[in-house]
């Protein structure tokens, strides 16, 4: 074919193309580990190549009952189905019995000596190989010679699990280990970790088969023995009126069975020509309702989406909007990247339900009864081509039936989350939609159904909802979205340049006989008591050029404050939680602690009981380091030591009035807490007591700048105290409200100011101050001066600031964001862009966005 094509071609020109293609196929197939220039995974068909890797290799996965054994899938365990490789204080351990039969060992049963004997070889005229190994001992025997293992073999289940690495290696077999999945081979690294995860994370979804759904009937008997109780059973919202046509086909989805950033971020937080959104992981993007690309915002502003011309000031002008007449979609925030606009947003979708019989009318009395129709939201995700700023192009849209979590976006790639309730109660005919459905525009404008096949689920089933994690590269519009569904939820997230965390916060409870003492009659009473506990379970997925592959779920006690209880650095995820209650006594005291958990998601470290009776406000984790806020009455700031995975300890504390609800590094030895400032007042005990004991109560907005440079002796270097008692700002919920600039010495952000005026003031009172501002506090901030105020910025006049009243002022001209560009600083509200002198802050222009 390819000759008969050169002759009916253009002559030496073909021949001369055909030679190039040739050529230049010849020199990516020669790189060395089957990478190309950029070190992506291997060339050619990613089947073959696996199945080259692996000739005469045994695969497994940890938590998996599936193997591959020279490319040939198999069980581990052909009678028992739990039986499964697993990872225990950093060592993995494998079934004895699997890989002996895997390398083609005889195995036997010692009862002299209790010990399991493995030989290999010993026909025509071969040496033979003796392995020794017993059960709770930690050593075993190679050819009659003692040999320390490095972890003690165990029995599980009748079945007997050893060192993976040990076992291998007696049999002169090397161990490849990647995120739980175990290659044994002879040889020491069949991949290269950093440049080839695309072939792992095929390999893993090879391997790690947890188990499907695989039909409605299965699901209802799945769900109806779940912890989520009967109320999830409906959460659907029956509505009546006019019905939205859904067009809804089935489809095969396709479940996908470092360091920490925080030196890079302060290394990243130079001045540049403008500002980028406060993240918490440095190239991991996160939404918000402005971006700007240092010329024009792009910023949501109600149920629109508006491009505005913002620098020079003197040019500002609003280009493009973006509005959905048609859909009854509000957009919620954005990225924005040189060519990509993407926009996400919440969408209600509906369903028709089956409508109930009603009796028959005559045709006088006839009256038409619009069907009932079940209520549900979807995330909706728009993508914009926007380089023509006054032609914005819609390219495709993504959505996912379910409320919205949260998203990243790393490069081009683009992930997002959403919770969506299983209804599995529902009336007859109404199989078909207890599935999730999600729409591509890649694919079809119609809306698919995921199949119950491509659904998967980790016992025990705690939540009757699906978790959908997905992923989609900007570049290539045209490819379909890779979409992952889980029963379960999600609370919140974590996303590092590699792999995506989700959290879900469950509760347990213990049902216990309270005996009161014997009282003067002889009477004791017994009464139950309901004790509640609290656990996360953490699911991990690997995240590699938009496709997205579950890998393993972990659990710890207590519950996440937010996403900054989470954080990964050098293979090992570490989360701060809090359990009890912070007013409860003994078992249901509050306590605080730290979880180590390695790659495989199993715990290697924890460190507990810290700060009893508080609770955690605030943690950041800094490479080495973690630093947590608790709270009741004073403000306890911790410095952790994480040096060592398996041992976390205290380094040192430090207990000052207030507290922060956020932490945002200034540098390696320094942190900007921001958070309330505190009073300490007397109060009668607790349940009618009689003894006296002091309450802090909160105050105004509080600054913190804290040196750790001694971590045994923490102190506040700096302090800063805005407004009195309800004074607040968003900054304390939403670490995106923060501009943030070291060299330029820049802080900013929005702030409601509550003032009790002087002649009203009393000493130790708890009075809430009067509205007398809201807008922009711009610091200037550095190590020698600490916190220097600049300016204030608001978009009220001074008509509107009188009017405003205790608490209410317009709205719509609260400042939410501030950006720069250049010499320029702006401030954004709903109805007005404001641009100041980044210098002098004095002002250069506004434009009203009404």
């Amino acid at each position: 074919m390819m000759s008969k094509m050169v002759k009916k071609g253009t002559g030496k020109l073909a021949i001369f193309l055909l030679v190039l293609a040739l050529v230049a196929g010849a020199v990516l197939a020669w790189r060395p580990g089957l990478t190309n220039a950029s070190g992506d995974a291997a060339q050619g068909d990613p089947e073959t190549v696996l199945r080259q890797r692996l000739d005469k290799a045994i695969v497994l996965y940890a938590g998996s009952t599936l193997a591959l054994v020279e490319n040939e899938e198999t069980q581990v365990d052909q009678q028992n189905g739990s039986i499964t490789p697993y990872v225990k204080q950093g060592r993995v351990f494998v079934p004895l019995r699997f890989i002996a039969e895997s390398l083609q060992a005889k195995i036997a049963w010692e009862r002299g000596t209790s010990a399991v004997r493995l030989t290999v070889g010993g026909e025509s005229g071969k040496p033979a190989k003796t392995v020794k190994i017993f059960p709770g001992d930690a050593q075993m025997m190679i050819d009659g010679k003692a040999v320390k293992l490095d972890a003690v073999p165990e029995i599980i289940d009748g079945r007997t699990f050893v060192p993976v690495r040990a076992i291998s290696e007696a049999f002169g077999k090397k161990v490849f280990y990647d995120r739980g999945l175990i290659i044994i081979s002879e040889k020491e690294a069949p991949f290269n970790k950093e440049t080839e995860k695309t072939l792992l994370d095929a390999l893993i979804r090879q391997v790690n088969n947890l188990p499907k759904v695989g039909s409605a009937e299965q699901l209802q008997k799945l769900l109806a023995n779940t912890e989520a109780g009967d109320w999830q059973r409906r959460r659907g919202q029956a509505d009546f009126g006019p019905i939205l046509d859904v067009a809804v086909s089935e489809v095969a989805g396709n479940m996908a069975s470092g360091q920490s950033a925080q030196k890079k971020m302060m290394e990243a937080e130079v001045s540049s020509d403008y500002s980028t959104t406060n993240v918490q992981v440095q190239g991991v993007d996160e939404a918000d309702i402005v971006k700007t690309d240092g010329e024009y915002l792009y910023h949501v502003n109600n149920k629109r989406v508006l491009i505005t011309k913002a620098y020079p000031a003197e040019e500002m002008a609003v280009v493009s909007t973006l509005s959905f007449p048609d859909q009854d979609f509000q957009p919620q925030e954005l990225y924005v990247d040189e060519r990509y606009l993407v926009v996400i947003g919440r969408k209600p979708l509906y369903y028709i339900m089956k409508p109930a019989p009603v009796e028959p009318q005559s045709e006088a009395k006839k009256t038409v009864i619009w069907p009932p129709r079940r209520y549900q939201d979807e995330v909706l995700v728009a993508i914009y081509d926007h380089q023509d700023k006054t032609n914005i192009k819609k390219l495709r849209e993504v959505s996912l039936e379910g409320s919205y979590l949260s998203s990243r976006k790393i490069g081009s790639y683009l992930y997002f989350v959403a919770n969506c309730p299983a209804y599995y109660a529902l009336e007859d005919g109404q199989e078909g939609k207890l599935a999730p459905v999600y729409r591509d525009t890649a694919l079809q404008d119609d809306y698919l159904t995921v199949s119950f096949k491509e659904i998967c689920y980790i016992p025990p089933i705690r939540s009757a909802n699906y978790l959908l994690v997905a992923g989609l590269n900007l570049e290539r519009p045209e490819e379909k979205i890779n979409l992952s569904t889980l029963l379960g939820a999600g609370d919140e997230i974590y996303v590092s340049a590699e792999n995506l965390y989700v959290a879900l916060q469950s509760f347990s409870y213990r049902v216990f006989d309270l005996i009161s003492p014997m009282t003067d009659s002889g009477v004791i009473s017994i009464s139950p008591v309901n004790r509640q506990t609290s656990h996360t379970e953490i699911y991990k997925f690997s995240l590699d050029k938009g496709k997205v592959t579950y890998l393993a779920k972990g659990e710890v006690p207590g519950s996440l404050l937010n996403q900054f209880s989470m954080d990964e650095h050098k293979g090992y995820l570490r989360v701060a939680t809090t359990v009890g209650q912070t007013w409860g006594a003994g078992e249901d005291q509050s306590r605080n602690n730290v979880y180590i958990l390695d790659d495989s998601m199993s715990l290697v470290g924890k460190l507990e009981g810290i700060a009893p009776g508080e609770q955690l406000y605030a943690s950041r984790f800094m490479g080495d380091r973690a630093y947590l806020v608790t709270f009741k009455d004073t403000d306890p700031f911790f410095v952790l030591d994480l040096k060592e995975p398996t041992k976390p300890r205290v380094l040192g504390a430090l207990k000052i009035p207030g507290y922060s609800d956020y932490l945002h590094p200034y540098d390696e030895n320094h942190i900007i807490g921001f958070g309330k400032d505190t009073i300490e007042l007397p109060v009668k005990g607790l349940r009618g007591s009689g003894e006296e004991r002091t309450q802090a109560y909160y105050q105004g907005m509080k600054l913190a700048v804290f040196d750790v440079t001694d971590v045994t002796k923490p102190r506040e270097l700096f302090r800063e105290v805005i407004g009195d008692r309800g004074t607040d700002s968003e900054l304390l919920r939403n670490h995106k409200a923060l501009l943030w600039d070291r060299e330029k010495e820049l802080l900013a952000f929005p702030v409601r100011v509550m003032e009790v005026p002087e002649e009203e003031k009393r000493p130790d009172s708890l009075q809430y101050g009067q509205f007398t501002f809201q807008g922009a506090y711009v610091y200037q901030l550095n190590l020698q001066d600490g916190f220097v105020l600049r300016g204030k910025i608001t978009h009220l006049n001074a008509e509107e600031l009188l009017k405003a009243g205790y608490y209410t002022v317009d709205q719509e001209k609260e400042i939410r964001r501030i950006l720069y560009i250049k010499d320029t600083l702006y401030t954004l509200s709903d109805g007005m862009l404001k641009a100041h002198g980044l210098a002098g802050l004095e002002e250069r222009g506004s434009l009203s966005l009404r």
